[in-house]
């Protein structure tokens, strides 16, 4: 099949000219960089829809993203706060995120992470989620994985309302017009909840609040040719604890921190049967303010990181089954903190990639080289394959290489170390399908191993004045780390009656420093997530989640244990017409009380209902 839209958040050009539809839950951008069908690569891909994004309610996106298997979270507090998501074991900066084509990292982060505490599920259509290196293709940060986020900007109107426990107030709106000749649409959210003590052991409720919005503009030159322009901004404030006198421990303060993002993109597509191409020049900007009232009405600490991107990429299919995909990148990026001077560096790439796409069989192999302005080059191999077996079963396999640049912060700030190389990854996985994710009845079981070297940690100084340590007394970075994740993942989704539907996925991964022998911190072994929806008699539609996490540990020296838990939601919904509908959840029904960072507090048994309104 042709590539479409990479950028694109419903595939609006192929609705607007009424090409034939397809499952947007069998079609992934994270294997090539170009739209293709998940069945048509041997590497490891989960795509979440629309739909399943709905059934499973609210703004924290966390619920949906635990579904996908080899994934689990870690979030510093109430809803709002830092929120890490982390594959197979890999770190949660070691994630690539893309917002509508767009890198969302932020520059100005020590690791350069993206925080999906200000990402609400209400703004986004489809996750589309590749477990496995992938810098082939993407370059730096994929290490982990590729997560590519589309916003939702839909013909019509879909609003939906909410409220619940901790005074939680949630309201978010997508919809879009457009014709032959151009598509307007976008989405807006806003969620405040007086949420509950970042402090485990603290009192005084930490508040969020924030509002987002996303637009797009596309203009249909021609059947195969189109221009478009799209952003996205959200601005909020977090209530966070911090560590008061006398006694420096973490607890209770009246701190905030005020946050402010925003993405835009401008390009061309063209996009024919045969030749597929996409231009565009895009920015992030992620900036940063925290206050203590203790210390006056200034701020006590700012960070502004922010990145330019000129990229092109393209799919060429020049006879028959073979196709061949390309592309190129420059990246500019800067970061300031109150204490940093403004600092840039950039890094550029290409890559090629060959394939065959024949009957039962899909191949590919590619080759990607980069440069840094600070540390030089990095070269990126991978490679998979994807065979059918009769009719139902699929058996797949991958090898691919990452790489993560060192960030901006780790190179330059007060305790920066311009000697650092990039953190290098090799992945492999074999896998065997049954089915599809798309279909009611399926299944699949993936091995996989990823090797990571020259791992970047923050090194101490206390005490020490000499060598990497000189001129830096409060501590510096360096690539001192090695580490190995391995393990399988199980999923399977199986639709006895056309009613009833369940839904599995269990990974075990184990993750451990190769110098040292002892686990990474904050990878549970064990993490499963099960579901089931029922449409009942009555058209009342019931259902419910049960995630499992085992233990972990808090620290690299593995001396705080992190116990495992379990956590039960229900949810209810109730048709009141075609266009209406009423919901509602209890999460951790059982109020189990749990950690997934020692000394943050989680939340107890909640309540939410809500109504949403389809035009």
């Amino acid at each position: 099949m042709g590539s479409t839209l990479l950028a694109s958040p419903l595939a609006a050009q192929e609705q607007v000219l009424a090409a034939p539809q397809t499952d947007e839950t069998a079609i992934t951008v994270t294997a090539t960089g170009a739209r293709g069908n998940v069945a048509d690569t041997g590497q490891s891909v989960t795509v979440i829809g629309e739909v399943e994004i709905d059934a499973v309610q609210g703004a924290d996106i966390a619920r949906v993203l635990r579904r996908a298997p080899g994934v689990t979270i870690t979030r510093n507090g109430p809803p709002g706060s830092f929120t890490g998501v982390r594959v197979r074991g890999a770190g949660a900066e070691q994630l690539l995120v893309l917002v509508d084509g767009v890198r969302v990292a932020d520059p100005a982060a020590p690791g350069g992470g993206f925080d999906f505490g200000t990402l609400a599920a209400g703004e986004v259509e489809k996750l589309d989620l590749l477990r496995g290196s992938n810098s082939t293709i993407w370059g730096s940060d994929a290490i982990g994985g590729v997560l590519a986020v589309t916003t939702r900007a839909t013909r019509g109107l879909d609003a939906s309302a909410e409220y619940g426990g901790d005074d939680s107030r949630y309201l978010t709106a997508s919809g879009g017009a457009g014709s032959d000749a151009f598509f307007v649409g976008g989405s807006a959210g806003w969620q405040k909840t007086d949420g509950f003590s970042a402090a485990a052991t603290g009192t005084e409720p930490d508040g969020f609040e924030q509002w987002s919005a996303n637009g797009q503009v596309r203009a249909y030159l021609s059947e195969t040719f189109e221009l478009f322009a799209q952003g996205r901004y959200a601005r909020g404030s977090l209530d966070i604890d911090g560590f008061p006198p006398p006694h420096f421990t973490f607890a209770d303060t009246a701190e905030t921190q005020d946050t402010r993002q925003y993405t835009g993109a401008a390009g061309a597509i063209y996009d024919s049967a045969l030749f597929f191409l996409r231009a565009a020049y895009s920015v992030s900007d992620t900036e940063r303010e925290s206050f203590d009232p203790a210390f006056g009405s200034a701020p006590t600490y700012t960070t502004d990181g922010h990145s330019r991107r000129a990229d092109l990429r393209g799919e060429w299919r020049p006879l028959g089954p073979f196709v061949v995909h390309f592309g190129g990148e420059r990246e500019w990026t800067r970061f300031a903190t109150l204490f940093d001077a403004p600092q840039k560096t950039s890094i550029w790439g290409a890559y090629m990639q060959g394939g065959i796409e024949w009957g039962g069989i899909s191949a590919h192999a590619g080759l990607r080289r980069d440069e840094h302005a600070r540390f030089g080059g990095a070269t990126s191999l991978g490679a998979d394959a994807s065979y059918r077996l009769g009719r139902d079963f699929r058996l797949r396999a991958s090898y691919g290489e990452g790489f993560k640049a060192p960030t901006l912060f780790q190179l330059l700030s007060d305790f920066g170390n311009t000697g650092l190389v990039p953190e290098r990854s090799r992945s492999f996985d074999l896998g065997l399908d049954w089915h599809s994710r798309s279909d009611p009845t399926w299944g699949a079981v993936t091995m996989f191993r990823r090797d990571s070297r020259d791992l970047i940690d923050f090194v101490s100084c206390l005490g020490v004045t000499g060598g990497i340590c000189t001129n830096r007394p409060f501590g510096t970075y360096a690539n001192v780390g090695r580490a190995r994740a391995q393990g399988f993942e199980v999923e399977f989704g199986l639709a006895p009656t056309a009613a009833l539907s369940t839904r599995l996925a269990y990974s075990f991964v184990d993750a451990n420093d190769r110098g040292t022998g002892a686990d990474l911190a904050r990878r549970p072994r064990h993490a499963l997530t099960g579901s089931l929806d029922w449409a009942t008699p009555v058209l009342a539609s019931l259902g419910g989640d049960v995630r499992l996490v085992g233990d972990s540990f808090d620290d690299a020296g593995n001396v705080t244990r992190i116990d495992g838990h379990v956590l039960v939601d229900l949810r209810a919904s109730v048709p009141l017409g075609r266009r209406l509908e009423l919901y509602g959840r209890v999460e951790n029904l059982f109020d189990a009380n749990y950690v997934e960072v020692a000394g943050y507090g989680t939340r107890g048994r909640t309540a939410f209902v809500g109504a949403r309104l389809k035009l």
